[in-house]
């Protein structure tokens, strides 16, 4: 009796080492599939949003043209302007309400535009936040540790800021690398790994011919850093 009590003791035991190390081995490529590395493109880091109304679509060029004219004599207004250049005003304001036009509200709409625009550019993609990503692009350092990048912008084309205008803000990747990157040269592109952060910030990148104020949406402290093949 002894005996089979013993037996049985020992099967339980293995019996429950087996389902420990199943639940070790499951556990481990839980956690391996919840921090495997998410490859982005720079279009996934801007955000779903809705198409706003825009009143200029419909516009005949004449019409833009117009408008951009009138914006520009009248934004120039002092008292220094000509009567020639008032009448210019005049007569264009006149020109769209005939077309059925009302500039103000137009003028309105402009800045509606333009500041739906800015919040689209400098807004973040809720969808990409704090998963761990790969993300390709090109390098601009921000501070360096002898010749080892250890704080950078990550942008998506070689010689944005420098060569060409900065993209939008959701276009960029504050970057800091503590073990510091070997910067190869400018146009050496590279993969950088990490948990993605939303952090609006603003760097003053020092340029060859000056200084540039950035602003940035995302952030990240780099896990490590690959070269683009």
């Amino acid at each position: 009796m002894i005996r089979v009590l013993l037996a049985e003791l020992g099967c339980h035991r293995v019996i429950i080492r087996l389902w420990f190390s199943a639940w070790l081995v499951l556990s481990a490529a839980a956690h391996a599939a919840a921090t495997e590395a998410r490859n982005l493109n720079w279009d996934d880091l801007v955000p779903r949003v809705q198409k706003v109304q825009n009143p200029f679509e419909s516009l005949e060029f004449r019409q833009t043209n117009d408008l951009a004219k009138l914006y520009r004599l009248e934004a120039s207004q002092n008292n220094t302007t000509s009567e020639f250049t008032k009448s210019q005003a005049v007569e264009i304001r006149a020109r769209l309400k005939a077309d059925g036009l009302d500039p103000d509200w137009l003028f309105k709409q402009r800045e509606r535009l333009m500041q739906e625009h800015t919040r689209q550019a400098s807004a973040p993609n809720p969808e990409v936040i704090a998963q761990i990503v790969r993300v390709p692009g090109y390098i601009i350092p921000l501070e360096m540790k002898g010749t080892l990048a250890v704080e950078f912008l990550l942008v998506p084309t070689v010689g944005a800021c420098i060569h060409t205008p900065p993209p939008d803000a959701n276009q960029m990747i504050h970057v800091r690398y503590p073990d510091g990157y070997q910067i190869r040269g400018l146009y050496d592109p590279v993969w950088i790994i990490g948990e993605l952060q939303a952090e609006k910030q603003v760097e003053l990148v020092t340029l060859s011919d000056g200084q540039l104020s950035l602003e940035t949406t995302y952030s990240m402290k780099a896990e490590g850093i690959e070269q683009h093949r």
